[in-house]
Parts: C-alpha cells; sequence; structure tokens
C-alpha cells in the first residue's frame, strides 16, 4: 500500500510541475474565453467605427480598436475561438487518416506497407507549409480548404509513429494470443494494439495541436486561410503588420495571443511525455494479479 502511494505520487508530481500547472491554467483561460467569446467580448467583432478608428487602449476599448474601428479586444476573443477550433480540427482529421494508415502499415507489411510509406515519402519529401500553400492554392482560399491541406501535410510524421509502435507490438505474446483465439484483423488492430499507441498518440498530438495554431496562422497571414472580415490570429496580425507603427497592439495584441498560446500547449505535452513514462505507472495490484492467475490456470 505504501509502495502504491509513493508510485501514485511521483506521477502525479511527475506531472503537475509548476510550469505544468501554469500552462494548463493559461490554456484553461484561453479555451473558456474562445467559447464564450460572444459572451466576453464587449462588442461585435466585425462592427466599423469610423469615428473611433485606430483609437489608443481606454476603459471602453481595453486594447483599442484597428483601422475601421473595430474593437481589438472583442475581436481577439472571437479570433480564439476561430483559431482553437480550426487546429483541433486539423489534428482529428490527421487522426481519422493518419492512424489507420499507420496501423495497416505496420500490421500487415508487404506490398501495403511500401505503397503507403512511398507515398509519406512523397509527402515529407516537400516542406510541409510549402506543401500546404500549393494544396490551398489548388482548390482555393480559405478556412475549410487551408484545414484541410495542414491535416493532409501532419498524415505521414503521424503514420509513421504508429507504424513504429505496430511494428514493435504485433510480435507480442498478447498479439500471438489474440490470432490464436481467432480474432479478426480489425478487432487486433483496432482493440488489442491501438490502446497501446494512445500514449505516444496523445503527445504527438498535443504537439501537433500547437503546430497547426502557427501552420493555420501562418496561412491565414498570407491571405490564404481565414477571409475578411472573419477574426482570427493570423488575419489580425496581417492587418496589424501594416499600422504597426500608428496602432502597435494590432499586431502585438493577436501575435503574442499565438505565442502564448503554443508555448502552452508544449509545456503540456512534455509534462504529459513525463507522466506516461513507463517507469512512473502504477503498478497491478499484487491481488488482482493473483486474481488474474487464478482465473488462467481454472
Amino acid at each position: 500500500m505504501k509502495r502504491r502511494k509513493q508510485t501514485q505520487y511521483k506521477r502525479i508530481q511527475a506531472l503537475f510541475t509548476p510550469p505544468v500547472i501554469v500552462a494548463v491554467f493559461i490554456l484553461a483561460i484561453i479555451v473558456v474565453s474562445a467559447l464564450f467569446a460572444n459572451i466576453f467580448a464587449p462588442y461585435n467583432a466585425n462592427q466599423v467605427s469610423l469615428g473611433q478608428v485606430l483609437a489608443p487602449p481606454s476603459p471602453d476599448h481595453l486594447l483599442g480598436t484597428d483601422e475601421t474601428g473595430r474593437d481589438i479586444f472583442s475581436r481577439l476573443l472571437v479570433g480564439g475561438r476561430t483559431t482553437l477550433l480550426s487546429a483541433i480540427a486539423v489534428v482529428v482529421l490527421s487522426m481519422l487518416i493518419g492512424i489507420p494508415y499507420g496501423l495497416i502499415a505496420g500490421y500487415f507489411g508487404g506490398w501495403a506497407d511500401r505503397i503507403l510509406m512511398r507515398i509519406s515519402d512523397v509527402i515529407l519529401s516537400f516542406p510541409s507549409l510549402l506543401l500546404a500553400f500549393l494544396l490551398v492554392a489548388a482548390f482555393g482560399r480559405g478556412l475549410t480548404n487551408s484545414v484541410i491541406a495542414v491535416g493532409i501535410v501532419y498524415v505521414p510524421m503521424l503514420s509513421r509513429l504508429i507504424r513504429s509502435i505496430v511494428l514493435v507490438e504485433k510480435g507480442k505474446t498478447y498479439v500471438e494470443a489474440a490470432q490464436s483465439i481467432g480474432y479478426s484483423n480489425l478487432h487486433i488492430l483496432f482493440r488489442e494494439i491501438l490502446p497501446n499507441c494512445i500514449p505516444a498518440l496523445i503527445v504527438q498530438e498535443t504537439l501537433d495541436l500547437g503546430y497547426a495554431i502557427l501552420d493555420l496562422a501562418a496561412m491565414s497571414f498570407l491571405g490564404l486561410g481565414v477571409q475578411p472580415p472573419t477574426a482570427d490570429w493570423g488575419a489580425m496580425l496581417e492587418t496589424g503588420r501594416n499600422i504597426i507603427q500608428l496602432s502597435p497592439l494590432c499586431a502585438l495584441a493577436p501575435g503574442a495571443m499565438i505565442v502564448i498560446a503554443v508555448v502552452s500547449i508544449n509545456v503540456l505535452g512534455d509534462g504529459i511525455n513525463r507522466w506516461l513514462d513507463p517507469r512512473l505507472r502504477k503498478p497491478l495490484p499484487m491481488r488482482r494479479f493473483r486474481l488474474m492467475v487464478r482465473r488462467e490456470n481454472v
């Protein structure tokens, strides 16, 4: 009992370090502000007020206004929702394609593995952001096409990660036992092997979320992502760049939010990586272990 409590304490200590606590707190504020942006925003994010063009920070406008008199603070909140939801969509899309991709390539091997890995090699031969630019240029500008393009770019790295884990797991005893019992390949892939990929998958997708925010911001900054007047951190950074000398907050505010969000996500991902370290996992209780042995011997 004492040893188990010590192990649990080590796991909690490995996750809840001061940097991780600060990162979680910051991310919680960003997420809540983004989800309830319409409630917290004092003004309509797209409301134009020509009488308040480039107004300095004041009690009425906490961060001032932009070149058309729109409240920067309101656009920052609404733009955060657009940015975060888009980044999450990128991660989900890459998982929907990359996980089956890697499972099939690693488990079946042979020609399926060779074909799928050569496709990955072709995608990885291009700089990731440049390939995303080419895809958006081919299919048209817009947030949806940007999300699809960036999601496709993230697939090869995720599929290679899953494939490498599957190559290790498929030779283990539990997989051979499942095959001998007569379970289908689909069952073995998604019910037996995939759960063992989840720890590495969580860490990878946490980091990919930060990269997705950066890449989508770059797409919007270049005019390929979110189109006016939709609020987005990358688009706000692009419009603020032209008037940074007249109103620095137009560019500094969205730029700072991008940096804070990405750094917080990376710190959280590093904390999760330490938390999922096998050396800190809770050992199986002896009572449960004996019960499992008795059932096997019956």
